[in-house]
């Protein structure tokens, strides 16, 4: 895949820029609405069960993130995932903590088996959870021995390919280094800054941004997952060059905002460090999409705000959001059987 290509998927999102339901968790809920904004795109967010259906039927893509569940939120998850398929919406799941409780991992389960999920955007850990493998989570974080580095990235890669074979899917594992792949491809972006890591919502921020590129791109949704991965990651990069001596993780969320808002198509593609990685049984060097494969030092240090402390209100705390655990999925909708309260 050459650079024109990430231009051409970042063209398309400008041409047609997207209505996209979030049902996110109630601690980013405002920094996803604002990088939506930032792209271009317009967002609508609503996870009430009476709601969602006609939400759905007026957008054009919908994200579902899990970071913050209750009977109610699950609910509506099934209700606009089901009304987004009738209408062929690309749906972007992003599976938080997934592997953390069992309320997570069932209700991530259970809306991959029932809905026709396009997208899968998380950290190596929950994806791990999601498709059955072991793993050990850190709350939302992911493990540092789930952690893909350059050394396991021929296995991390396969991994990503053959969830996405699985669940019919494109798979975006972020990280320090971030992998998007479908069944038969993957990439490995090299952007980022590890500031990312040091706010709430960066991952929650690019679900969204998937959920966005892809409904402009659905003629390749890897193409559209893709250029939304290295926006992001530039964007990142972008804000840390920014930081000054009194500036923390406050203004970095501000400069993350600017940057996304102020990309255009030839810094996308100029910045843009991505390799196209050989299949499993492929000899030879894998295929540089965009002079990545001499930034394995930006590889190691790039992140896309995963250590996934940006991805939900249990970031700050280091443990689950309060209640989150405990709530009860409800039986109908065909939402996954969860735990009692306090069990």
């Amino acid at each position: 895949m050459e650079k024109p290509l990430i231009g051409r998927a970042f063209e398309a999102l400008s041409m047609k820029p997207p209505l996209v339901h979030s049902i996110t968790n109630y601690v980013t809920v405002n920094d996803c609405a604002n990088a939506l904004l930032a792209i271009g795109a317009s967002p609508i967010m609503s996870d009430e069960p009476a709601d969602v259906a006609d939400i759905a039927g007026i957008c054009d893509a919908l994200t579902i993130n899990i970071g913050t569940l209750n009977e109610q939120s699950i609910k509506g998850m099934f209700l606009a995932g089901g009304r987004a398929g009738e209408l062929g919406h690309p749906i972007v799941l992003d599976p938080v903590g997934a592997g953390a409780s069992k309320l997570r991992t069932d209700t991530a389960s259970g809306l991959l088996d029932r809905l026709p999920v396009t997208v899968i955007r998380a950290n190596m850990s929950e994806a791990r959870a999601v498709a059955g493998a072991a793993a050990t989570t850190r709350g939302v974080d992911v493990c540092p021995d789930d952690v893909v580095t350059r050394k396991n990235l021929t296995e991390s890669a396969r991994f990503a390919r053959d969830l996405a074979a699985r669940t019919g899917t494109v798979v975006a594992v972020t990280g320090p280094i971030d992998l998007v792949a479908d069944a038969r491809r993957a990439f490995a972006v090299s952007n980022g800054s590890p500031l990312q890591g040091r706010i709430t919502g960066a991952g929650c921020m690019l679900s969204c941004i998937c959920a966005a590129y892809a409904a402009a791109n659905g003629d390749d949704l890897l193409e559209g997952v893709l250029a939304a991965v290295v926006h992001m990651g530039l964007a990142g990069e972008q804000a840390a060059a920014r930081m000054g001596g009194q500036d923390g993780n406050g203004a970095f969320r501000g400069y993350l905002l600017d940057a996304l808002f102020t990309m255009d198509k030839d810094a996308l593609c100029a910045g843009a460090r991505v390799e196209q990685l050989p299949d499993a049984g492929d000899a030879g060097d894998a295929g540089d999409a965009s002079d990545a494969g001499d930034a394995e030092g930006a590889a190691e240090s790039a992140a896309e705000g995963e250590a996934e402390g940006a991805a939900t209100a249990s970031d700050a705390a280091g443990a689950p959001a309060a209640g989150a655990a405990a709530a009860t999925a409800p039986p109908a909708a065909g939402a996954p059987a969860a735990p009692a309260a306090g069990a």
